[in-house]
């Protein structure tokens, strides 16, 4: 059952799942969609009270997935238009299917949906899409730009992606590395020239001649990379 609560000027689109349990669940998936699973005997009125009662968290949680969205131009999410992926152009083909899903095909990026009219759903599908690929790109990129550095840094530090509005990578006074999800729309060398340039931090924490000397001797085309994410600005 499909069912909405006003919280605000926010409308919480959610469905509803009855089970035979003792309590309510309430989930928000990568993809934005809030689901709730009840015990049969929840009136759909209580059900309503409660996901207006953790209305502020869903939507915090809507806005954690969205930020792996890159920000492109601004979309229409219609048929036609063209997303970025990995430094290549992909055009959108939204297509009506009971199975929601996305997926690359050659040059194209398909969506499967069952709003296919629905902006709303065709970008909340493509939200969760670049999260499970920023995830796993991200992670095969971290690993690759360590393994240059690592006769350096002895300790592989963590990592987190989160959204900076004027910064590719960070790396923190604690030794954190912070990546922009933005990063999953430009080459993956680009990704990784980010990475080894925050790596190099650990030791050089300014921009330093001793930091340039550093970068050059993990990744010595690192200007070449540099220069093409720049361009990916545009």
């Amino acid at each position: 059952m499909e069912r909405s609560v006003q919280y605000g000027t926010t409308s919480i689109d959610f469905t509803v799942e009855w089970r035979r349990r003792k309590t309510l669940a309430l989930e928000v998936h990568p993809n934005m969609c809030v689901h709730v699973i009840a015990p049969n005997d929840t009136s759909i009125e209580e059900i309503e009270k409660r996901v207006l009662k953790r209305a502020s968290w869903v939507v915090k949680q809507q806005a954690y997935f969205d930020q792996f969205l890159p920000r492109t131009p601004k979309r229409e999410y219609v048929s036609g238009e063209t997303h970025l992926y990995l430094g290549k152009k992909y055009v959108l083909k939204i297509r009506e299917a009971q199975k929601e899903s996305v997926k690359l095909k050659g040059g194209e990026l398909f969506v499967f949906c069952k709003k296919p009219d629905s902006a709303t759903r065709v970008r909340n599908l493509l939200s969760g899409w670049y999260r499970t690929h920023c995830e796993q790109r991200f992670e095969k990129a971290f690993e690759s730009g360590y393994q240059k550095v690592q006769t350096r840094v002895k300790e592989k530090p963590v990592y987190s992606i989160k959204r900076m509005k004027n910064r590719w990578g960070s790396c923190t006074p604690k030794g954190q590395i912070i990546l922009n999800p933005e990063l999953i729309r430009v080459p993956s060398k680009c990704l990784e020239y980010v990475i080894v340039h925050e790596l190099c931090h650990l030791l050089q924490p300014n921009h330093g001649p001793d930091f340039f000397r550093l970068l050059e001797g993990c990744l010595p085309d690192w200007k070449r990379w540099k220069d093409k994410l720049e361009l990916s600005l545009v």
